[in-house]
């Protein structure tokens, strides 16, 4: 692989308020993984990444999160838009759907499954009155997602801890929860089966899973240049280290012992408004005042204006050296994500709403 880091790097960043828990060296390193040329990644390189994926995902994170905060709220993931519907309500309605197809119930016990600073988690927490527990192996996130907890009165109803969904049976045992559920998070899994196979332990007998997963189309070829540049950039631009197929996200469910209920790629719908309208820039299609102004970071002075701002809060250390490369491997993404929603390559909302079998 390319310059990539062999090892976990320790070295941490002190500020002022604290201990911050991102990892320096895991940012300036993180666009290390990959080639930038799509046709010069090899398989070795891929699995190289595999095998330190926790290492990927944390710098990627360490380094994105903020920008992510900054240009989408603590939110992180896409949805459909209706029109006249504002920027957050649509995100707040993909979560609250998610969560009445698995017909969460309240006072149940749910695991959210890489949870990022916990946006989902406390939504679904209001909406279903449910119980929930985040778990992300980012140390940063999950001290974000507490405090903001604490702050929104919920440090009661939610809660977060650190945790390798690898290995979920290890910290959570088994037959521990009543629903489980994922919103574009377990891409960044090494592999579908290892991570769904903990997901199906980790429930209760006749539990409900419920997934949003990132995953290439049947109309994807691997072997289109084109096509294969543009998972790539979705690969490198957002810290997965192998985008995979629904085919794959399908036979990795059944494979580990769930029954699918039911699947659909919401993404496949034909609405008026895309779900990925913000990531273009398109100031026509915001539907409030906010969202303009969202929407306006991603167009190109946007961008220019922020990195170049992340830029100096780099030089003068109030920002982690490399976070402006992070900023620019989100660039390459939204390019890709663009570009796999307008061919129907990519889709960031595959649902699949699965049981494990009763006992």
């Amino acid at each position: 692989m390319v310059n990539a880091p062999k090892k976990s790097s320790s070295a941490l960043i002190q500020q002022t308020n604290g201990k911050d828990l991102r990892n320096r060296a895991g940012i300036e390193s993180y666009t290390a993984h990959w080639d930038r040329d799509s046709s010069k990644d090899t398989p070795e390189m891929m699995e190289q990444r595999k095998e330190v994926y926790t290492d990927v995902v944390n710098s990627y994170y360490d380094g994105a999160t903020e920008l992510y905060e900054y240009g989408w709220g603590t939110s992180f993931h896409f949805c459909r838009y209706y029109k006249g519907e504002a920027f957050y309500q649509a995100i707040a309605r993909h979560e609250h759907y998610l969560a009445a197809q698995g017909g969460i119930k309240p006072k149940s016990r749910v695991l959210d499954v890489g949870c990022g600073v916990g946006g989902p988690a406390r939504e679904i927490a209001r909406f279903t009155d449910a119980n929930i527990v985040g778990v992300n192996n980012n140390a940063f996130q999950v001290d974000r997602a507490n405090k903001y907890t604490v702050k929104a009165g919920l440090e009661d109803q939610v809660s977060f801890v650190k945790g390798d969904f690898m290995h979920l049976v290890e910290q959570f045992g088994e037959n521990s929860f009543d629903y489980v559920y994922a919103i574009e998070a377990t891409c960044h899994a090494p592999d579908w089966e290892g991570c769904y196979d903990q997901i199906r332990r980790v429930l209760k007998p006749g539990g409900t899973f419920m997934v949003y997963e990132w995953c290439m189309t049947d109309n994807w070829d691997p072997k289109d240049p084109v096509h294969k540049d543009i998972q790539h950039g979705i690969e490198v631009g957002d810290g997965i280290p192998e985008m995979r197929s629904i085919k794959v996200c399908r036979e990795a469910l059944l494979k580990v012992g769930f029954t699918i209920e039911h699947e659909e790629d919401l993404a496949d719908r034909d609405d008026a408004v895309k779900w990925y309208y913000p990531l273009e820039g398109k100031l026509s299609q915001c539907q409030t005042l906010w969202d303009a102004v969202m929407v306006w970071r991603m167009t190109t002075f946007g961008k220019f204006v922020t990195q170049n701002g992340v830029r100096v809060l780099e030089r003068f250390g109030m920002v982690p050296k490399g976070t402006h490369d992070v900023g620019e491997a989100l660039k390459t993404a939204a390019d890709a994500l663009v570009a796999g929603g307008q061919k129907k390559l990519f889709t960031p909302m595959m649902l699949f709403v699965c049981r494990k079998a009763a006992e």
